[in-house]
């Protein structure tokens, strides 16, 4: 039947360009953001899950600083730690001297006491972030952020330690218990200070004491250089597997919510000749009214 207030094919036609150019602004809108989920109106349970993923992934970042701020803090230290033992190096090079005959001692002394004060400066200057663990400063064992657990939603970081059972080189605050302030080797009858020697450290009477308990220095010295080394190694593992658990988190939020352009552009073009199509078939639905008014002519 045909009927001049109803004209069936032409609202077919337009519901079929609506649902046309609804889909076409979905895709536009995905190339724009390059997102197919923006938002929860999108798909409310995939954007929640996304949501959280990126949530993981800032702590995550969080984590990866601080594990970061300790490899970088035991470099300090192992650098310093490295320093003085090759002062020491030379301080026991120079002590050597002293045992010959004839050699002088007072140049000796100056220059070894330069060589103290070089060790003093060292370890000062052995500071990250207003921490140094080289001189007793720093409490022992040190603390950070190594990893974190998410059960039942709610998020708890996990503190690691860092045990240095041996920190200090120089006691900042004055006790001279410090690897070189206090250094005694086994046939040794008293310790010696490093950083203060004395005309008394360099006597006939003392040399040979100077000289073991140098060596108990370099011994202690190299002991610490490794501790570092080791739980250094164990820092920059744990910051790697945190890198690749946050590049794991990029992926999933990734193939959650970005759009596929690839899928996108070629549903582009699919949707804008159907939206042609769609408009030329409204035209020609539109046009059988028209016909129905050659009838009366």
């Amino acid at each position: 039947m045909a009927s001049l207030l109803v004209n069936p094919s032409a609202l077919t036609a337009l519901q079929s360009l609506r649902k046309t150019q609804a889909s076409l602004n979905t895709t536009q809108k995905e190339i724009s953001t390059g997102l197919k989920i923006s938002s929860a109106s999108d798909d409310a349970s995939t954007w929640s899950i996304a949501e959280s993923m990126k949530s993981d992934k800032s702590v995550l970042m969080t984590i990866a600083d601080s594990l970061s701020g300790a490899d970088s803090l035991l470099s300090v230290a192992s650098a310093a730690v490295k320093s003085a033992i090759d002062v020491m190096n030379q301080m026991k090079s120079s002590l050597a001297q002293a045992q010959q005959p004839g050699a002088d001692l007072n140049k000796i002394l100056t220059s070894v006491q330069e060589l103290g004060k070089q060790l003093s400066s060292v370890v000062t200057s052995a500071t990250f972030t207003g921490l140094n663990v080289t001189d007793g400063s720093t409490a022992n064992p040190l603390k950070f952020i190594s990893s974190y657990t998410n059960g039942g939603g709610a998020i708890d970081s996990v503190v690691d330690t860092i045990d240095l059972s041996i920190t200090i080189l120089i006691d900042s605050a004055g006790g001279g218990t410090g690897i070189l302030e206090a250094a005694q080797g086994g046939n040794a009858a008293a310790a010696t200070n490093f950083t203060t020697l004395t005309s008394g450290d360099l006597s006939s009477a003392t040399i040979k004491d100077t000289l073991t308990n140098a060596d108990k220095a370099i011994a202690d010295l190299t002991t610490y250089a490794s501790q570092i080394g080791v739980t250094q190694t164990r820092v920059r593992q744990q910051n790697e597997f945190m890198k690749v658990m946050n590049e794991s988190l990029t992926n999933g939020v990734s193939s959650l919510v970005d759009a596929d352009m690839n899928d996108v552009s070629t549903r582009l073009q699919a949707l804008q000749t159907q939206q042609q199509l769609g408009v030329q078939s409204l035209s020609i639905a539109n046009q059988n009214a028209q016909m129905l008014l050659k009838l009366f002519q």
